[in-house]
């Protein structure tokens, strides 16, 4: 019981970024008055946390590069998505193109901070890990949440692909100072579920806002659970670059 608390306290740690980013978003929408739109003082504010984290020593210079590429590949994503109708970030702002707000992308650069800050807090070590299969798989992960509105949805075929190279592949980590062992995929499948039930909470507190949900709220549908568990790939590759040169683990995956 011990090792589950300080697995969820540790994990907690890991989401500092984006529990403060959400209430970030949470305390805007209930303010009654702004001097500027919410969506562009949220750019400020999103800017003002990456900072903060960095000065405190809580994200390396490395690791700010790969939430600064999170949050790249996130906007690009979203200027498809909006575009098409998926969801909408309906206020108005200065800072907002093609529909999308610029703060739209630290919301996927707090799912990059959170497996870097994981990185760090419990000493990862890929085991048997193939970079260049996994990345593959991921890029077309990425791609098929494009091209499944004009082509085929083959994201099943994806996910049993990404199974496949994974398959072996195991994460090491540390919690009170005992070793542990869990399989990469089944991590995708636990950090999915948890960025399902984030954006029902990102939903409530008005981060963006799906079709359906229009007229009031209402619960995220369970297959984006699924899709966030197969869009994890793509920001655990991206952090997991240049990670541990020479480790034992990577020694071994060679």
């Amino acid at each position: 019981m011990r090792q589950l608390l300080a697995f969820a306290w540790m994990q907690t740690r890991a989401c500092a970024f984006a529990i403060a980013l959400l209430s970030g978003v949470a305390v805007s929408a209930l303010l009654p008055e702004l001097p500027v739109a919410r969506y562009d003082l949220l750019v400020v504010y999103g800017v003002l946390l990456t900072l903060v984290f960095w000065a405190r020593g809580w994200e390396s210079g490395r690791d700010i590069a790969v939430i600064a590429v999170c949050h790249v590949i996130g906007l690009a994503f979203e200027l498809v998505k909006v575009s098409l109708g998926s969801w909408s970030y309906p206020e108005p702002a200065v800072l907002k193109f093609a529909g999308v707000p610029l703060y739209g992308g630290f919301l996927y650069a707090a799912v990059g901070s959170y497996l870097c800050r994981a990185w760090h807090l419990f000493d990862l070590e890929l085991v048997r890990y193939r970079p260049r299969a996994t990345a593959v798989v991921a890029a077309a992960v990425y791609i098929n949440f494009f091209s499944h509105h004009w082509l085929p949805d083959v994201r099943w075929v994806l996910a049993g692909l990404l199974v496949a190279v994974t398959l072996g592949t195991s994460v090491r980590f540390t919690v009170r100072g005992v070793r542990r062992r869990m399989p990469l995929a089944l991590s995708f499948v636990l950090i999915g579920f948890f960025l399902w039930v984030a954006e029902n909470l990102a939903t409530l507190v008005g981060a963006w806002r799906y079709p359906y949900q229009e007229h009031g709220w209402e619960p995220v549908g369970v297959a984006k659970f699924g899709a966030w568990a197969l869009l994890i790939s793509v920001t655990f590759v991206l952090a997991a670059v240049g990670r541990r040169p020479g480790s034992e683990a990577e020694r071994e995956a060679r």
